[in-house]
């Protein structure tokens, strides 16, 4: 707070924002901008918001980071503040309602230029990843860190209430799966819930967060909404895959394997999010996700 009021003056107007999993977020107001002011240990989710704002269309609105650097204890990001309410509080007529601009969104994430870059995974700002196949970095979750800094998934559940049989139990279905995923770049978000996806009426006025960001398959975004649907009560109704194949036959794109993709990608989510909720020590949430892949598995 110090920091900004420095750096803003003292007649600027500074609110506290939600707190964000690896960063704070302020809201900042003056007679001449309008902004959100970002704090974070780490400068690589800062670099990839700017990286990804060249990709922003009407479709795919993404804020302009106006300013980042160093500071004492970190890193600060500036954006422009954008309109909006979040994704996540939709009802399930707003949400219906709001299908097509998701669907192009997603579809405007597909159709982007990635030949400037190069591998699969997540992406550092300059458009490099590291994995040399879209199936090597899924199947990187049985080996590689939980998250960012942390041991690998299965000794972080190996101290867990949920233990590590059922990570075993999918990851071997997660590997059977994988067969039936194309070696195709697009660009994926990967986290368009979790409060990253603002709306004004029936359009997405707002696509935030690329941190997490990777490249690989364009039906792992859809499977988010697939597989986070049971913690979304009032969107119960909504088939996803339904409305996805309609889309895409509307559109004239041929999706070979769309069950056993959008399948495997939900094991994969559901691997991850067990290994970051041991990470975070949420165990009810570790054993949540584990009997969600169960169920993705069972349909």
């Amino acid at each position: 707070m110090e920091f900004l009021r420095t750096r803003f003056g003292a007649t600027a107007q500074i609110t506290v924002m939600r707190p964000g999993e690896w960063s704070a977020a302020y809201g900042v107001r003056t007679a001449d901008a309008d902004l959100v002011a970002r704090f974070s240990a780490y400068d690589e989710d800062f670099e990839k918001d700017e990286y990804a704002a060249r990709y922003s269309s009407e479709a795919l609105p993404i804020p302009t980071v106006v300013e980042r650097g160093a500071i004492e204890d970190g890193f600060y990001a500036f954006s422009e503040r954008m309109p909006g309410q979040h994704i996540d509080g939709l009802d399930e007529v707003q949400m219906r309602h709001l299908l097509p601009s998701l669907f192009r969104a997603l579809d405007a994430m597909r159709l982007i230029d990635l030949s400037a870059g190069s591998g699969f995974g997540g992406w550092r700002a300059g458009g490099t990843a590291a994995r040399a196949t879209w199936r090597d970095s899924l199947l990187a979750i049985g080996t590689g860190p939980g998250t960012r800094g942390s041991p690998g998934a299965r000794a972080l559940l190996q101290a867990s209430p949920t233990g590590v049989a059922p990570f075993d139990a999918a990851y071997a279905d997660l590997r059977e799966l994988v067969r039936h995923c194309p070696e195709t770049r697009h660009l994926v978000h990967d986290d368009l819930l979790n409060f990253n996806v603002l709306v004004e009426g029936e359009q997405i006025s707002a696509v935030l967060d690329w941190g997490s960001s990777k490249y690989g398959d364009f039906l792992y975004d859809l499977a988010k909404f697939i597989f986070y649907q049971p913690w979304y009560e009032a969107w119960r109704n909504i088939d996803f895959v339904t409305e996805a194949r309609a889309h895409y036959a509307a559109i004239g794109l041929d999706v070979p394997h769309l069950s056993e993709r959008l399948t495997c990608y939900c094991v994969h989510i559901g691997l991850a999010d067990m290994a970051y909720s041991a990470y975070r020590e949420r165990w009810e949430q570790a054993d949540a996700n584990a009997r969600r892949i169960s169920e993705i598995l069972r349909t």
